[in-house]
């Protein structure tokens, strides 16, 4: 076998493989030799069967086989012996293709994109400041007030009962006379607007007072679940007992035990906990944008254009997707990438690079239970369907590499950040949220 060198160019390789018919063969017979004692064949005893007559009964398929494995076997010690690591699948290709017969030689061309070499970042020079907002009282009332909404009780009015207003009912549906299963209850509340019964009921009740009795006419819609009501026209005597209008609960301790919190102290502690750790979130966006502006600033090498180009696809398709949200497939006209996207693309890489260097040097891993923990937080957007997420995660090599990236990522920024000089600044809410927004899209 014979490996030469056809292209060396930056971080372009080129090499061409040469498998001798002789080494194939050699190849071949070796695997049907391996093969041997397990093979039956009429008129022959189990691992007697000649070579040759094995030969020609499976000769084509161990062929295959033998050729791949030589060739696979070239490049790992190939990339092996030159430590080169290709920044994308190599391009494999066969000279003479379909026209190769037995008894030739393999040549196969293959070219790559290698890694570039990561030079050592003199991380001591990185200097970081965290931005501290401690939760104000006005914050933590705000706060309540908005749990005390969404905690809403209903007291009894006088007069008409208006969208929003909660109605006290005793009602009973029939379908052609008929009293149906399901279709009758007293003292039911039901909140008008709340889209909680069928199309065309709650509407109904609007305007009537306590005391008021209606005939309430509706028709079912054709795909309701219940196969004997579906497409119906239906009549609901109802009879209002009371009409109630919103009102917020009371900004006290039975309102902080609605939310699992002993009283209202705790509740206040809570709420401020939950509002720092949002700010630490933010905080911790714009300290990581200044550490990675300063990581691009102390390194340079060569990018693989590979690499580069496809990031640069990536960030224009996004971005068109963003300006065009009713967009939803991909059935559009081709997005032009622009240098600005070939700029932002070549410093994701960059920076992806050597983040991804630093990481494997200091052997910085994702634990099973992080990973476990990050696949249930990106399960909660299908509800329902959690256990069918899990296995398609599972089973999705690409997708794993998608959830294990960003968490990798945050933990060489963890390390960098722990062994910075770090300063904390106490700064206001509003100074926080001006720093966020002088983000750029990243």
């Amino acid at each position: 076998m014979q490996v030469t060198e056809t292209l060396n160019e930056g971080l372009k390789r080129g090499y061409q493989i040469t498998i001798t018919a002789a080494e194939l063969d050699t190849k071949v017979n070796e695997k049907l030799k391996e093969a041997q004692p397990e093979v039956e064949m009429k008129g022959f005893r189990k691992g007697k069967v000649p070579m040759a007559l094995l030969k020609k009964q499976f000769g084509q398929r161990v062929l295959g086989e033998a050729m791949q494995e030589a060739v696979d076997g070239a490049m790992n010690d190939h990339f092996e012996a030159s430590g080169d690591k290709p920044a994308m699948q190599p391009n494999v290709t066969m000279e003479g293709g379909e026209e190769w017969k037995e008894g030739d030689d393999v040549i196969v061309t293959m070219t790559y994109e290698a890694l570039p070499q990561i030079p050592e970042a003199d991380l001591s020079t990185v200097t970081l400041e965290k931005l501290v907002v401690k939760a104000g009282e006005d914050e933590i009332e705000d706060a309540l007030k908005n749990l005390a909404a969404t905690a809403q009780n209903f007291e009894d009015k006088d007069g008409e009962a208006a969208d929003g207003d909660q109605v006290v009912i005793d009602f009973l549906g029939k379908v052609d006379g008929e009293a149906f299963d399901g279709g009758a209850a007293e003292d039911y509340p039901l909140v008008l607007g709340s889209g909680s019964f069928i199309p065309g009921f709650e509407e109904q009740l609007v305007g009537l007072k306590a005391g008021d009795e209606k005939n309430v006419e509706v028709k079912f819609p054709e795909e309701y679940g219940a196969e004997n009501l579906a497409g119906k026209d239906a009549v609901f005597e109802c009879k209002v007992k009371a009409v109630k209008a919103p009102a917020d609960s009371a900004i006290d301790d039975e309102l902080a035990k609605k939310f699992g919190a002993e009283d209202l102290a705790s509740l206040k502690s809570q709420i401020a906990e939950r509002l720092e750790a949002e700010y630490a979130g933010a905080a911790r966006a714009v300290m990581k944008r200044g550490l990675l502006d300063q990581l691009d600033a102390v390194v340079s090498f060569d990018l693989p254009p590979s690499l580069v180009e496809a990031e640069a696809k990536q960030i224009a398709h996004q971005l068109w997707h963003e300006e065009n949200p009713d967009v939803h497939g991909h059935d559009h006209p081709e997005i032009e990438v622009s240098d600005e996207h070939n700029t932002l693309a070549e410093r994701r890489v960059r920076l992806g690079l050597l983040l991804a260097d630093i990481g494997q040097k200091q052997e910085i891993q994702i634990t099973d239970a992080e990973f476990t923990q990050a696949v249930m937080m990106q399960a909660r957007q299908y509800p329902g369907q959690e256990r069918q997420f899990f296995e398609f995660v599972q089973q999705n090599p690409q997708m794993r590499q998608q959830i294990q990236a960003p968490l990798f990522e945050d933990k060489v920024v963890d390390y960098i950040a722990e062994n910075a000089q770090l300063t904390e600044k106490e700064v206001s809410k509003e100074e926080l949220e001006k720093a966020v927004e002088s983000l750029d899209d990243e």
